[in-house]
């Protein structure tokens, strides 16, 4: 029996085992930057306060949402 502390597996025997952790690039990400107006980032920032979810993960949810409905004429 064990349990889990963060990536960290903590087992109720003898030893510790902590898995490596996967190097940045291979988690299926990719981090960059952009510019983004004010506006926006208060809107973001609002939109996240109300949901309880980071920035990140609503740039993710939105990005993919307008990627799939994005008609091209």
């Amino acid at each position: 029996m064990g349990y889990i502390i963060g990536e960290v597996n903590v087992s109720m025997q003898e030893k510790l085992v902590i898995r490596p952790k996967n190097v940045k690039g291979e988690d299926g990400y990719k981090t960059f930057s952009i510019r983004i107006k004010n506006g926006t980032v208060n809107s973001l920032d609002e939109l996240a306060k109300r949901t309880g979810r980071s920035r990140n993960e609503l740039i993710n949810v939105l990005l993919d949402f307008s990627i799939k409905n994005c008609v091209v004429k």
